[in-house]
């Protein structure tokens, strides 16, 4: 019955250290499909049809129970270690086991018996103890039958089901809920101790049933999957509706993950990969049929074990992982990105007995590093316990993508010294050797030269009587000027909470312009004291941040404006337009104090900033983006006004490969960064590094479409986060969602799904705190997500169109803070519409800061 020592995968086609077949079970199996189960001691599995076997992990010694006089079709443990407890049913009866009892009988020489908690339920196809192992779910047929673990009693029957109901799970966070999955392809959720339903989902899949479930705990969702190799997750938060969240391919998944390992494994000189399943080729051999992925079970996976001590990053985000098992192999996949971390294939390991499994269980924690996974033979009266390294199986695939140390990953902040040939040392060195006005319009040396009438000229003083009263404060303020003063001055060293819960109430609104325009862009000055709007009729403005008043209007583009950047400083704007003109303004001015004309650009510049602590300016125009250095001089000489006297000077060009345009440009301008973030229209991200003039990365399709916003995670001068945390950045693209991606792997860390942006390319802000991300919907409300769950907080409704924008203050929400008559304190955050910006006020609990929102096509004030 059972093979003669374990046996190891040493002379396989990939890593032997990979996965070892400790012991091999032939016995006759029954027909139908059974589920196993495995502990973290034990494991169960039925042999010549009704005897169960208990295999001891620790001791490899069997126990064989017998009770059963029909084939057993389903098998559980308990909840708890202590007792032992295992469930096993078959036609004609479910039997509850306590294994230490069992033992002990037979170290006497007695038969073991257990308990007969029913008879005659017909065809089990799961069983399922609830969390204290007082009660068992037992799924038979259309019906889910809860029954007492210690007697025979039917405790409810939950029936509603149209097909035999495949499995079903407790949920641990909410009293007497059980959810079920069934043939008939939809997910109910009851309530068991009334025997209610509570709800019932609609059909999910178009032809195939429902096998297994999951319920995740940590992030309040289930999972769902299919015979034919598809996942759903659902969420269970109560205000969400079960609402799906994602719904996951397996086969595209694997084939993507095989096409990046062996791609990124040959960039590396790693073409000679081990592993099977990293060669796997997009076309299928002539004469082989494609076989199906039916998702036979879902279960945690305890993914700590593959990280060292030093790599937090993972740890940090929160990230949950599970084991998808089928009938060629296993898959782990990531719940915070959605996103395959590694395969074991069963075909390729030729050590292994069993090729393709009929039904498969696997233990939740691993013991030194190691899961044992029981499954059985489709074709052969076969059971393997097999023995999984969980690490050595992620880092022979994903060693090109997990960091060993850190060395040679990328950074945000800066880490050495500028290079020797660095583009931006050239600009540097240019401010130093040639400030002259040919360069940079600075006024020469002044010469003796006759006065004349358009000079003037103040003394010095040098010949003037000592000033004796040095200085005296103007104390003639009216009460409103010494209001607002005092308002303005509570931002000053006060420093934004990094704890509390994000905006949620809404207040009032104002109106921008008369008549409806689009707000295509906005940004708050690094003080907040300022905000900054692009519209389409060609004009920004420039509001204080309680949107009281309108400190300056700029106008002079041809074209809609596209991009508003504020210099570090708060002095400077820069602005980009559809007339293919950049425009740097002064906010004391209403004149431009540097215009790039057309004549500068091929094509439209669609982004522009400030860099490198305003030492630069990035554009981006057509394929490639421009490193610029400038000089401002706003000083006119009364004869020439119209001659600018700033002056820019392109330092150089980087084009971007492989792509038609440039969708979105994102670097950090409030402190030394080397490192510009571009996407195209080609689906890729590139990575390039100033300091080196070239690029260092690129990561192929982010999204399913082009993206058109890089946001990254830089904080502001009120808040500090940790320094690992600027490597944060954030992409997202129309009907795509947002990703997280983190800059020293290249990895997409986390997706956030839940509002909608098919029609219209709706924008992200991420809050200084580094804790929420803001985001539009074209559903009419606006998003936040917290920063380690896939899904929204929130939702911000009251508009009439669809959100389009959104921005945080990067102040102290102290910086204006307002008493309301009840005595609650309130704080002033803001909606940007297309035709108005609405004056939000939320509410919270730890006061968290503002938040600007923009709407498309609002017509109402």
């Amino acid at each position: 019955m059972e093979s003669a020592g374990a046996r190891c995968s040493s002379g396989g086609s990939c890593d032997p250290d990979v996965v070892c077949e400790k012991r091999l079970f032939k016995a006759k199996l029954p027909e139908p499909l059974v589920q196993l189960a495995c502990s973290h001691h034990h494991c169960a599995f039925p042999v010549n049809g009704n005897e169960l076997c208990i295999w001891n992990t620790a001791t490899a010694q069997s126990l064989f129970l017998s009770g059963h006089h029909y084939s057993i079709s389903a098998l559980s443990f308990g909840s708890n270690i202590n007792p032992p407890l295992v469930c096993s049913a078959s036609h004609e009866r479910v039997i509850v086991w306590n294994l230490d009892e069992c033992t002990q009988k037979v170290q006497e020489g007695f038969t073991p018996r257990g308990i007969v908690i029913r008879t005659l339920l017909g065809m089990v196809l799961h069983v399922r103890f609830s969390p204290d192992d007082q009660q068992v779910a037992v799924c038979a047929g259309n019906r889910i039958y809860m029954l007492s673990a210690k007697n025979e009693a039917i405790l409810a029957k939950l029936d509603g089901h149209l097909a035999p109901v495949t499995a079903a799970e407790f949920c641990t966070w909410e009293k007497s809920m059980l959810i079920s999955v069934s043939e008939d392809r939809t997910f109910k959720v009851w309530d068991y101790s009334t025997g209610q339903l509570i709800y019932q989902s609609g059909i999910i899949t178009a032809a195939f049933p429902l096998l297994s479930l999951l319920i995740d705990e940590e992030n309040k969702q289930l999972v769902t999957g299919c015979a034919e190799g598809q996942l759903w997750i659902f969420s269970l938060i109560s205000d969400h509706n079960y609402r799906c969240v994602t719904h996951i391919n397996l086969k595209k998944e694997q084939e993507k993950f095989c096409n990046k390992v062996w791609k990124s494994g040959k960039e590396i000189g790693e073409g000679q990969n081990d592993s099977k399943v990293c060669k796997t080729d997009n076309l299928r051999p002539e004469g082989s049929v494609e076989t199906s992925l039916p998702v036979l079970l879902i279960e945690h996976c305890d993914f700590s074990v593959c990280f060292h001590n030093e790599e937090k990053m993972y740890s940090a985000l929160n990230t949950s992982y599970f084991w998808i098992g089928t009938s060629t192999g296993l898959l782990i996949i990531n719940l915070a990105n959605f996103e395959l971390e590694a395969f074991l294939s069963y075909k390729d390991y030729s050590d292994l007995s069993i090729r393709f499994a009929r039904s498969c269980a696997l233990t939740k924690k691993t013991v030194n590093g190691k899961v044992l996974c029981l499954i059985t033979s489709m074709f052969e009266d076969m059971i393997a316990v097999l023995e999984v390294n969980l690490a050595t199986l992620v880092r022979t695939q994903n060693n090109v993508f997990l960091p060993y140390g850190n060395e040679n990953s990328l950074s945000v902040i800066a880490r050495c010294s500028l290079l020797t040939n660095s583009p931006l040392l050239k600009g540097l060195k240019k401010n130093r050797k040639e400030p002259s006005s040919k360069t940079f319009g600075v006024k020469s040396t002044v010469k003796d030269k006759p006065l004349v009438f358009h000079n003037k000229i103040k003394s010095s003083g040098y010949t003037a009587a000592p000033r004796k009263t040095m200085f005296s404060p103007n104390t003639n303020l009216n009460k409103k000027e010494v209001s607002k003063w005092k308002t303005g001055c509570k931002c000053k060293n006060k420093e934004y909470p990094l704890d509390g819960d994000p905006p949620i109430k809404h207040e009032k609104q104002i109106s921008v312009t008369c008549k409806p325009t689009p707000i295509f862009c906005i940004q708050y000055s690094g003080d907040g004291e300022m905000l900054a709007c692009g519209l389409a009729d060609k004009t920004v403005l420039i509001f204080n941040s309680n949107l009281t008043d309108t400190y300056n209007v700029f106008s002079g583009h041809d074209g809609a404006v596209n991009s508003v950047g504020w210099s570090h400083n708060k002095k400077w704007l820069v602005s980009a337009s559809e007339d293919r003109t950049l425009r740097v303004w002064s906010v004391c001015n209403k004149e431009p104090a540097l215009i790039m004309g057309k004549e500068n650009f091929d094509k439209t510049v669609r982004f522009a900033q400030f860099y490198f602590l305003d030492t630069f300016i990035l554009l981006c125009c057509g394929a490639e983006f421009h490193l610029l250095n400038f000089h401002l001089d706003t000083t006119k000489d009364d004869l020439k006004r119209y001659k600018q006297k700033s002056v820019f000077k392109l330092v150089q060009k980087f084009p971007m490969a492989s792509t038609v345009e440039i969708t979105s440009l994102s670097a950090v301008n409030d402190f030394y960064s080397y490192i510009v973030l571009t996407a195209g229209s080609n689906r890729a991200l590139e990575v390039f590094d100033l300091n080196a003039g070239c690029s260092t990365a690129v990561i192929p399709e982010v999204h399913t479409r082009s993206v058109h916003q890089i946001y990254q995670n830089k904080g502001s001068s009120f808040s500090t986060q940790q320094p690992e945390a600027y490597n944060l950045f954030m992409t997202t693209a129309a009907g795509d969602g947002i990703k997280l991606w983190d800059l020293r792997t290249l990895r997409c860390e986390r997706r956030f799904e839940g509002h909608s942006s098919r029609c219209y390319p709706c924008g992200i802000a991420v809050s200084p705190c580094g804790r929420f991300i803001a985001s539009g919907s074209d559903d009419k409300y606006a998003y936040i997500y917290e920063m380690r769950s896939s899904t929204f907080l929130h939702k911000l409704g009251r508009h009439t169109e669809s959100v389009i924008n959104v921005t945080f203050s990067p102040s102290s929400p102290q910086w204006l803070h307002l008493e309301r008559e009840d005595g609650q304190d309130d704080l002033l955050g803001f909606c940007k519409t297309s035709v108005c910006l609405k004056l939000f006020c939320f509410k919270l609990k730890a006061k968290q800061g503002f938040c600007i929102i923009s709407c498309n096509n609002e017509s109402s004030v």
